[in-house]
């Protein structure tokens, strides 16, 4: 159930926001009355999205942009600018990733999750920065648990997203003087997510096995990724800012919990 906080009227714009955890969050600040856009690199994902969140009512746009090309980053923003006026929030979640040791990974593999995740985000806010609400803007870049913890066969997608953690710290502390908040959310595996779907969700063994790792003894919902958020970007969390911010069931400390000393 969504917490009750309005947004009407407030821009939010949402990179990688036509699929999964992304798409969840622009639906929740779209059935909170945002004007959202959505970014994506596929035509086909982005006229979806913009179906999907209008459903609502509000007024929604959908650009077409790789996250890899500063310049259509840069001109993603110009556009949604142009439409909506100053970024009241902006999200960057645009993300790739897949299971390889290191030993068998090739440079290109390594780079293209780099490319994405770390420099993707970095082209994503120097993009915003100019157009950023000033003060009250909230910036939240979606990370992963990987950012934190070394995982096997993760050797890029843990450096990217180390990298995000360390550029979402970096510029709570350039930004903030300037009324600016940045955050990062780290979800935990969300249930309605094809990547669960797929590795866990369809083998009733695994799922549980899956769970009961988890504190909660469930699955996320895309909800749960959404409201916290709205959260972030509220007034309630007004002086929070710099935070990389857990939504995994309690994972993470089961986590460290079971780490070797």
């Amino acid at each position: 159930m969504l917490i009750d906080i309005d947004f009407s009227g407030r821009h939010v714009m949402v990179f990688g926001g036509t699929t999964g955890i992304n798409l969840g969050i622009a639906d929740c600040f779209a059935q909170r009355r945002g004007r959202v856009t959505v970014v994506s690199r596929k035509q086909e994902n982005v006229d979806a999205a913009v179906a999907q969140l209008q459903r609502h009512g509000g007024e929604v746009l959908g650009v077409v942009a790789d996250v890899r090309d500063p310049q259509a980053t840069k001109a993603a923003v110009d556009a949604s600018v142009a439409r909506f006026g100053p970024i009241d929030v902006l999200i960057s979640g645009a993300a790739g990733n897949f299971l390889a040791e290191a030993k068998d990974l090739s440079p290109n593999g390594f780079g293209v999750v780099v490319d994405i995740d770390l420099k993707g985000t970095f082209h994503v806010m120097h993009s915003a920065y100019p157009h950023l609400s000033r003060p009250g803007a909230s910036v939240i870049n979606i990370t992963a648990p990987q950012g934190q913890r070394p995982m096997p066969r993760q050797v890029h997608a843990c450096a990217a997203k180390a990298g995000i953690d360390q550029v979402t710290r970096v510029l709570a502390q350039e930004w903030g003087p300037e009324g600016i908040r940045v955050n990062a959310i780290s979800p935990g595996p969300i249930g309605d997510t094809e990547g669960v779907r797929r590795l866990v969700a369809s083998n009733p063994q695994a799922k549980e096995r899956a769970q009961a790792r988890i504190p909660l003894r469930r699955f996320g919902e895309l909800d749960d990724i959404g409201n916290l958020a709205m959260f972030l970007s509220s007034p309630f969390a007004g002086y929070l800012s710099g935070a990389i911010v857990p939504c995994d069931g309690g994972g993470s400390v089961e986590a460290d919990r079971h780490r070797p000393e």
